[in-house]
């Protein structure tokens, strides 16, 4: 059966967070981690404004957008799947509920193959 957990932190380390600083693990935390048969591990992200700008979404910034792609990279070598939603996409749930029901649709149905 498959399991949706929240707020998922890869290798949390309370000592990393007081020496190097919150930034050192901004691309460990995952907003869904989804546990499928076969040991498929699939990965949710919904990015909003801050995942690409600064100053609370003023400036774009190349760079965040960057970290984010370097963490879903790294994300993959380690054996995850990563799916991400734009939060515009999920912001009106009348509109969001299709899209994600779809979603799950086909992932349940053509789960990514963990041996890639």
């Amino acid at each position: 059966m498959p399991a949706l957990l929240p707020e998922i932190w890869l290798h949390w380390d309370p000592k990393t967070v007081r020496e190097r600083g919150e930034r050192a693990l901004q691309n460990l935390r995952m907003d869904f981690l989804m546990l499928l048969p076969g040991s498929k591990r699939v990965v949710l992200e919904v990015d909003g404004i801050q995942h690409y700008t600064r100053n609370h979404g003023t400036v774009p910034d190349s760079t965040k957008y960057a970290e984010a792609m370097a963490g879903d990279r790294d994300l993959r070598f380690r054996g995850y799947e990563v799916f991400r939603f734009g939060h515009d996409e999920l912001r009106d749930r009348d509109a969001a509920q299709p899209l994600l029901i779809d979603f799950f649709r086909q992932l349940l149905n053509h789960p990514p193959d963990s041996s890639a």
